[in-house]
Order: structure tokens, then sequence, then C-alpha cells
């Protein structure tokens, strides 16, 4: 199948080279741009919440031996590959992750590491459970404003068969680009909450992986 890869850059390049050796023929629309700021952490705190593999470049070394709560296990792979040693993946979504530090329940501070405008459920959520916690913004996202002509080409002459979907705001992104040719395409997306970004566009059908991992998302393209 000739697909579109909405992430963004680094990980589209990797969904990319998976794809083509599976025998796809992969397409590279990054919705999003993301750019690393530098926040003030706290010195010492108890535990890091990291919802994204986004975050992991601004995260200083000082803070590697403390333990990380991260949503997926391709976010703990990136923590420990960048220095991280006590990291613990919720191997799911928000809730998953959530529930595990709920359950741990560590005294102190949890410190949000999060893009602009997320992780703000989970912040209430956590404060609701009696974790002291606070948010910080570790990167920028901006969404891409207009489709190449290239992309907007072949979605318009119906050359591409699916669109590749990894989050919500990748999905809203692509949305408000109102692209053509998408009522003849499927969509494949992680989770539910990922399919309810690409409500504002007509699909042929949206696929939803029975987990929000890469490998289930790619099964289903098997």
């Amino acid at each position: 199948m000739k697909l579109l890869v909405t992430r963004p850059e680094p990980g589209a390049q990797a969904t990319a080279a998976r794809l083509a050796a599976l025998g796809h023929e992969p397409m590279l629309l990054p919705c999003l741009s993301i750019s690393p700021l530098t926040p003030r952490l706290p010195e010492h705190p108890a535990a890091l919440v990291v919802t994204s593999g986004h975050a992991v470049p601004a995260l200083p070394p000082r803070l590697h031996d403390v333990p990380v709560f991260c949503v997926g296990d391709a976010t703990a792979t990136k923590l420990r590959a960048a220095g991280f040693i006590r990291v613990e993946s919720a191997q799911g979504d928000a809730d998953d992750l959530f529930r595990l530090i709920a359950a741990r329940h560590l005294p102190g501070l949890h410190v949000l590491a999060v893009g602009e405008r997320h992780g703000l459920a989970l912040l209430a959520r956590l404060r609701g459970a009696g974790i002291t916690a606070i948010r910080r913004k570790v990167y920028a996202v901006a969404p891409l404003r207009a489709l190449p002509a290239g992309i907007s080409a072949a979605l318009r002459a119906g050359e591409l068969d699916a669109a590749l979907f990894y989050s919500a705001e990748t999905a809203r992104s692509f949305t408000r680009l109102q692209p053509p040719g998408t009522a003849a395409m499927a969509a494949y997306v992680l989770s539910d909450n990922v399919a309810k970004g690409l409500t504002g566009l007509p699909w042929a059908r949206i696929h939803v992986a029975l987990a929000p991992t890469e490998a289930d998302l790619m099964a289903l393209l098997a």
C-alpha cells in the first residue's frame, strides 16, 4: 500500500523504514514540528512523568537517577537510551499512566514533563488522587500550516491508500488542513482518542489498533 505517515520527526523516518520493510510505500507528511525547550525543573523531584518521547531531549542528565513514569514502551526505550535508569512504562495510554502513578503513589513532587497544552487533564487527576504534581513545558509544538504541493496532488489524484496517525494532535492538525481525497482512503490510528481527531473528514474506514503501540498499529497493515 501507499501510506501517508503523519507523525512528526524524528519518529516519521523510523516509521517509514518499518513500513518499507513490510513492503509498503510510505510518503512523509509530518503534521507537527517539535522544538525542545529549556525548562526550569526542580532540583530534586520525587518522580518525572513523561507522556511523549518528544520530552526526552529536554531532560537534563542530573535527573537520570530519578524514577520516571512514562506512557509506553517506545518512550521508555528513548528514556533508557538517554541515560535514565529507573524507568517504568504504563504500556498504554494516559489512563494507564495515571493508574500506574496512583498505584505507586511515591511521596514527594511529581514533575510532568510535557509539550505545550499537554498534560493538563493528567495533572488534575493526579492532584485529585492526592499526588503532589506540577507541570513543566519541555517542548513546543507547531502544526503544519499548508499541504505541500506534491502531497496535495497525490491525495487529489487518489494515489494514496491510507494514512497513519499516532496522536490526537497530529490527527487534528491534518483535519484542519482539509485535505482532498480522504473519502477513498483508510485511516490507521493508535487509539480511539486519536480517531476522534479525524471526525472532521470523510474516510472509507478508520482502523484502531488493539493496543496503543506501534506494533499493534503495524499489525493492522499485515
